[in-house]
Parts: structure tokens; sequence; C-alpha cells
């Protein structure tokens, strides 16, 4: 199913780049996991990390991704054949074991990130050479977080890397939704302590119906492009491709919507009240870029950002 094609053009001309499976499947490990953050938007925990003798293997990758979900991240050089399945008997072992992974957390991120680990909805990352038409089609009948990546070695340093199939899993409604459903993240913590947070979905049910249809046109902007995936966090929705395009919180008292982007803020002209340079500045979401929505004219506004922030520029 991998019909990615890359071409290199010489005065008018296309010639295509053959794209082929790396060498050893080790080697695509190794790569992906010191490049992880920038790849899948993931931060790498641990390799081939065992899973003691109940479960009785090792998980290729451990992370942790940008919205605090624990990542599972399997690997096989050419077909996808059981991937799938490995990650998926992987999963069981990660909800046995919150408070192991917490501490691996701990000693590599710090305890900011093992205390808002959010166990909602872990994330599975298969990436392979390809996947069958039979891979895609099962995603919808297992029910869980899961993304299906292939990958292309094109030589002379060029590896793409494309979502070929995303599923949100049962914690999360489904994209076709504007409306946030309720989900396994409302009101409750983060973490492993049980604290009661307040979640988005309790934010948007007291914004006023104004607010709500100023998002309903934002999601259906985001969601009309490049196969975009809407999953419900707890603090925030998030909109993603491989990596978040795009975050949003809702404040019903002011009437706006907080939307973070995956834009380089020093090539924005920032606007006092509209949009802010976030980077050193600790608040909920993901992207150096926020923008406060509270008018048409602010979502017209935002437009170009926002094909931008899903588009990478």
């Amino acid at each position: 199913m991998n019909d990615l094609k890359l071409f290199r053009v010489v005065d008018g001309q296309a010639a295509e780049i053959p794209g082929a499976a790396v060498a050893l499947e080790r080697h695509l490990q190794t790569l992906i996991e010191q490049n992880m953050e920038a790849m899948l938007g993931i931060r790498f925990l641990a390799s081939e990390y065992g899973t003691g003798s109940r479960h009785r293997g090792r998980i290729d990758s451990l992370g942790l991704d940008e919205s605090g979900n624990p990542a599972i991240i399997e690997y096989k050089r050419s077909n996808g054949k059981a991937v799938i399945t490995q990650a998926l008997s992987y999963l069981s072992w990660l909800r046995d074991h919150r408070h192991e992974f917490e501490s691996l957390v701990k000693e590599r991120l710090g305890d900011d990130a093992a205390g808002s680990v959010d166990w909602s909805n872990p994330r599975l990352v298969c990436i392979a050479g390809d996947f069958t038409s039979h891979d895609t089609n099962a995603l919808e009948e297992i029910g869980r977080r899961i993304d299906l990546v292939s990958y292309r070695d094109f030589g002379g340093g060029l590896l793409a890397l494309q979502l070929v199939a995303s599923v949100t899993g049962s914690a999360a409604p489904s994209r076709t939704s504007s409306t946030p459903a309720t989900t396994s993240a409302d009101s409750v913590g983060s973490g492993s302590g049980g604290s009661t947070v307040k979640s988005v979905r309790q934010f948007y049910d007291e914004s006023p119906q104004s607010l709500r249809d100023l998002y309903a046109d934002l999601d259906a902007m985001l969601i009309s492009q490049a196969d975009v995936q809407k999953e419900f966090q707890l603090h925030y929705v998030a909109y993603r491709r491989i990596k978040n395009v795009a975050t949003i919180r809702f404040q019903p008292r002011s009437h706006i919507l907080v939307v973070r982007l995956a834009v380089d803020p020093d090539t924005v002209e920032l606007v006092e009240g509209f949009a802010r340079d976030v980077r050193k500045i600790g608040c909920l979401g993901t992207g150096p870029l926020e923008l406060r929505i509270r008018s048409h004219e602010d979502l017209s506004r935002a437009s170009d950002l926002v094909r931008r922030s899903v588009e990478g520029r």
C-alpha cells in the first residue's frame, strides 16, 4: 500500500528515486530512537525494554508522546505482518505496570513529566516498510489507539515516513464529530494519584453556543486538511498527523478558543491579544505559537497560520 514516490527534478525533468527497506531492522530502530521527538513527536525513554516472565518479550521502544501519553513503538523492516499483534500484546503489560513506567519517565525526563502522564489512551505506533489493506481494515475493529507508519529509505540521507492509517481508540469519539464526547479522561487524574481535574469536555459543556459554533468552524478547518486526526486529551483537543499540528482549549467565561500551533513564532507578526510566542511559557497544549480566537474575524485571520501548521511550514 505504500505508494510514496520521490523525484529528483533537474532542468524541468523528473527522475524517480527508488525507495527501499533499510538493510537491517535494528538500523531503522536506532535511527528513529535517536530522532524520535523530531520524527514522531515522542520523547524516547528506553530501547528493548524487558517485560518480565509473564509477558515474555522486549518492547522495541518506549516513549512519552507530546500529549503525555505512554507510547509503544514496534518496527518491522519490510511488511507489517504481526507487528500490530506484537504491539497489542505489550499494551497489556503497560496497563499492568503503570508505576514502573512512571518511574522510568521520572528517571529519564524528571518529576514534572512523571506526574503528568495521561493514561486515558496509550499510543501504539507500528512502523514497517508496508502494510496491507487487511492491516488497515483491522484497526477499526481493534478499538485501540494505533498508528500505522510506513517508511522508505531513498538513500543519500533521505528517509520518508508516511501515516498510512490511524485510529484514535475507544477513549475518543469519532473524528467526524466536532463535539467533544465524554472520554475516560473526564474528571480523572492524569497521573496515578487519582486527583480530580477538569476535562476539556467539561469546559466545552460550560461554553456558550456561540463559542461552540466558533469551535465547530475551526474543527472543520483542521479536519478538512491533509488527513488530520482528532484526539481528545485530558486538557485539550489535539489535532495531528504523525505529530500534533494544533491543540485547542476552551475558556468559556472569556469566550476564547486557545489554540497552539506548530508554527515558528519568529516567522509570524505577533499581535497582542491574538498571537504570542509561548516557547518560554509553561502552559497547556503543544506548539510554540499560541492564538486566542474570540470571533469569526479572528478565525479568518488565523486560517493561514492553521494551514501552515498542518503543512509543516
